[in-house]
């Protein structure tokens, strides 16, 4: 299967969310192919630090560096570390979460059950694969894993058939955890592969990217600017409930209190105000270009004055 192009999602609505001007530093925490990076670009004379832990990504940005005279910067690392990877305040952060389109479509990646390809599923070079989980992990880990990142209703089911199949040989390509999958789930009438939810609770474990979305929301915090703007695209249900309890919490005070009694002491004082209460979703006309888009949700929030909060968020 040839690897189509990234589409951005939701780009115009990131782009006006950040409204970046001339001389701001923007920090995109998810680079990818770029396609943020570019808009933002061409939106404003401003300066663009592209961050990913994907060497590929990396390496295909500096590609594209050259079009911009010096206003796009790459660093290959993690965006949960973006406060030691930036060395200043910035106007702006940007993360489109989740598997970019490359990543998902090349087969080499490990990330598809509709190509055949090795088991691997890692956003960088680093770390255990998803065929070192697959094959390692015991039965009740298997099924955490299915139920809390894959949201998988037949988790149980999934974990003991695999099980059972590298008890014969071990699981090594894409193609045969895929079937082994589908052998275990009723398939579904909205079309959608019964193997969807496991590959994605699979790959979120071996990228770790609830722990790192966690990381990376309070380093935002840590280094935007007062004023400046946090947009986040989030594609499925456990990142965007993560990042809307984020900014609820962090947009209000840390504990209710009485209008009549004095704020106490150690209260925190709210480090964001919220641009829209409720998410932005994709358009029809998106959806009908990117179907990959029917899951997106845009939430953005503007820095305050406030000091950061300790420690990672909730």
């Amino acid at each position: 299967m040839a690897a189509q192009a990234h589409i951005p999602v939701l780009l115009a609505e990131t782009v006006a969310a950040l409204a970046p001007g001339d001389g701001d530093t923007v920090v995109d925490g998810t680079f990818g192919r770029g396609g943020y990076a570019a808009a933002l670009l061409q939106a404003a004379q401003c300066q663009v630090i592209g961050i990913d832990r994907d060497p590929e990504a990396i390496a295909h940005g500096r590609a594209m560096a050259g079009k911009y005279d010096g206003r796009l910067t790459l660093v290959e690392g993690r965006f949960g570390d973006m406060d030691r990877l930036v060395d200043r305040l910035v106007d702006a952060v940007a993360l489109d979460l989740g598997v970019s389109s490359p990543q998902l479509d090349e087969a080499g990646r490990g990330f598809s059950f509709r190509a055949d390809g090795p088991l691997d599923m890692r956003m960088g070079n680093h770390g255990s694969t998803a065929a070192d989980i697959v094959n390692n992990a015991d039965e009740s880990e298997l099924t955490r894993i299915l139920r809390d990142y894959g949201e998988e209703r037949f988790a149980r089911r999934v974990a003991k058939a695999i099980v059972a199949a590298r008890g014969a040989a071990p699981v090594t390509t894409t193609g045969q955890l895929a079937d082994i999958v589908r052998g275990a789930v009723p398939r579904s009438k909205d079309g959608i592969d019964p193997a969807t939810r496991s590959f994605q609770g699979l790959r979120i474990a071996v990228n770790d990217e609830l722990g790192e979305l966690s990381r990376g929301l309070a380093a935002a915090e840590r280094i935007l600017a007062p004023g400046g703007r946090l947009a986040v695209v989030s594609f499925h249900s456990l990142e965007d409930r993560q990042v809307k309890r984020f900014l609820a919490t962090r947009s209000s005070m840390s504990r209710a209190t009485s209008r009549h009694l004095p704020v106490p002491a150690n209260d925190l004082a709210p480090t964001f105000q919220l641009i829209n209460r409720k998410p932005i979703e994709p358009g029809a006309e998106e959806l009908a270009a990117n179907p990959r888009a029917r899951s997106a949700k845009l939430r953005a929030a503007i820095r305050t004055e406030a000091p950061a909060w300790d420690g990672e968020a909730a």
